[in-house]
């Protein structure tokens, strides 16, 4: 029997308890061991549970007992799950999380502990829910030299998208219906600012190229400035909007990495990701392009990734897996200002046929959208691919001779 300790009690947690409790055989055949629970660290208390004898307020129960061998974090946060992770690890104790701020932000420190404690510290559950990504990209991939990685990261922000996308709502409308059914927070920002796809695409990136990325190392926007009139514009151009996590290494060693919307081509295979499903595109240099496809979140498929941690936890007792990214660094990732795009650019002018004209002698030469019901001052164009300090500096100019910026979005080329 191995006994293993629950920290958090929400969402996840109470799935990871009903996996772990339904699924007792069979994880027992695939871990040939028998799992048990011994704790569940929560503050808030569960009378009716029929694990009510399993509770506890006190970590110090959990990190002080001998027969707890794995632990998983499912609290979320940076604090206080950051002081107890390590201490568990430096208790000899492996950890399983599906916190990915956690990762995101202290990833290379924390598996630092883990190989200088000889224990381990996985977290599948912390880019896709219930999607395989992190295994797939640590072993199975790992003959690739990773060219890119381009993902649909969030299900809520691709709901509202893809509700903008089939059903004309407004993103207002589209954000209030997630809210009803439960797919975005009270408060969305993590979601429709970019943070969450933000944190994901950092463990990505570090994974797959072995270097610590942090999030405040991402240039981030959100979906929150998409209009109907973009969704019909991207339409016209022979796509669709998503939000996009993206890193890919230069010549240089360095990183280009970027969390925003995109224009994504119909016949990419992330176009026709909808829903609250995710996608995650991995290009190999011999394997092409991988795509990771499903729900990304949910009580019950995170778990299932929580748990499939637990049992490789158990099963290697004896051989800690090697999963591990150095620290990063200040000048490891490139201004993303430097990166070559082509941009979609929505605009109105008093006289638009001098606005166009004005575009395309300043950017030299651009490929008009068009879309109905388009107000008489507006109008849109795509740009030739440049570095966007250049398409930066070209719109100043083109600002300067009465014309409005209205939005900008790059296109994506995957």
């Amino acid at each position: 029997m191995v006994e293993i300790a629950v920290m958090g009690h929400g969402v996840v947690g109470s799935g990871v308890v009903e996996v772990l409790t339904t699924h007792r055989e069979s994880i027992a055949r695939r871990a040939q061991e028998e799992i048990g629970i011994k704790y569940i660290l929560d503050l808030r208390d569960f009378p009716d549970s029929p694990y009510a004898d399993k509770f506890t307020k006190n970590f110090e129960d959990i990190v002080n007992d001998p027969e707890v061998r794995v632990v998983v974090e499912v609290m979320g946060g940076l604090r206080p799950a950051f002081e107890y992770v390590c201490r568990c690890m430096e208790a000899g104790k492996s950890v399983v999380t599906s916190n990915k701020e956690l990762v995101a932000t202290k990833g290379a420190e924390l598996l630092k502990i883990a190989r200088d404690h000889n224990v381990n510290f996985l977290f599948e559950a912390s880019v896709g829910g219930g999607i395989p990504i992190i295994r797939p990209l640590h072993q199975c991939l790992a003959a690739n030299d990773v060219i890119e990685i381009a993902g649909i990261l969030n299900g809520t922000t691709n709901f509202i998208l893809t509700k903008m996308i089939r059903e004309s709502m407004s993103f207002e409308d589209a954000l209030a219906l997630a809210q009803k059914l439960g797919y975005a927070e009270r408060n969305p920002a993590a979601d429709v600012e970019g943070h969450d796809a933000r944190r994901k695409i950092c463990i990505l990136a570090s994974l797959a190229y072995g270097k610590h990325v942090y999030p405040e190392q991402v240039h981030t926007e959100g979906i929150t400035d998409i209009t109907l009139a973009d969704v019909e514009y991207a339409e016209n151009w022979g796509g669709v909007i998503k939000l996009i996590g993206q890193v890919k290494k230069q010549t240089s060693g360095k990183l280009q990495i970027i969390v925003c919307p995109m224009f994504v081509p119909a016949e990419s295979q992330l176009s026709s990701v909808d829903d609250v499903f995710n996608g995650i595109l991995v290009r190999g240099d011999a394997t092409g392009d991988v795509v990771f496809y499903g729900k990304g979140a949910g009580k019950l498929p995170t778990a299932s990734a929580v748990v499939a941690d637990v049992i490789d936890c158990v099963k290697h007792f004896s051989s800690r897996k090697y999963l591990f990214w150095e620290d990063g660094s200040k000048d490891y990732v490139e201004d993303y200002m430097e990166d070559c795009v082509s941009m979609y650019v929505r605009a109105s002018a008093a006289d638009v046929n001098l606005g166009l004209l004005n575009a395309g002698t300043i950017f030299g030469g651009v490929t008009r959208l068009i879309r109905r019901d388009a107000t008489a001052d507006e109008f849109a164009f795509v740009t030739e691919k440049m570095p966007e300090k250049e398409i930066s500096q070209k719109l100043k100019e083109l600002t300067a001779l009465g014309v409005q910026v209205q939005n900008t979005i790059r296109l994506g080329d995957f």
